[in-house]
């Protein structure tokens, strides 16, 4: 395994041998002049993503950055997917990231916030 932890996950190596399936039927389609070749490949090769992104978020992925050493098998499952990844698009997109940073308050011309008050209208 390499020292910087990427991709060995089922997520990885499942979307990567899907889209190696559909990156060889377009290829095959572009040889062979084949419009239905070539979207079926199309077609293969955004069902990885799909697949890829149903296991990551079924806890078969990894966390954006590095895992601690421990958790670099590649059958290892992820137990904090349910609750989504801190910076992880695809977590974002499904509705699970986790939310960082303050709630922004609106200010006035001269800077200061404005009271809770003012925009409530009470």
């Amino acid at each position: 395994m390499s020292l910087h932890d990427e991709g060995h996950t089922v997520a990885g190596w499942t979307g990567t041998a899907i889209a190696t399936v559909g990156s060889g039927l377009l290829g095959w389609g572009v040889c062979a002049v084949s419009v239905p070749a070539l979207v079926g490949g199309g077609a293969v090769g955004a069902a990885s993503i799909l697949v890829t992104w149903y296991l990551h978020l079924a806890g078969w992925g990894k966390p954006p950055g590095p895992r601690p050493r421990t958790q670099w098998a590649l059958g290892a499952r992820d137990t904090s997917a349910r609750d989504g990844h801190l910076g992880c698009v695809g977590c974002r997109l499904a509705g699970r990231g986790r939310r960082t940073g303050s709630v922004l308050e609106p200010v006035t011309a001269t800077g200061e916030a404005e009271p809770a008050t003012a925009r409530t209208g009470g």
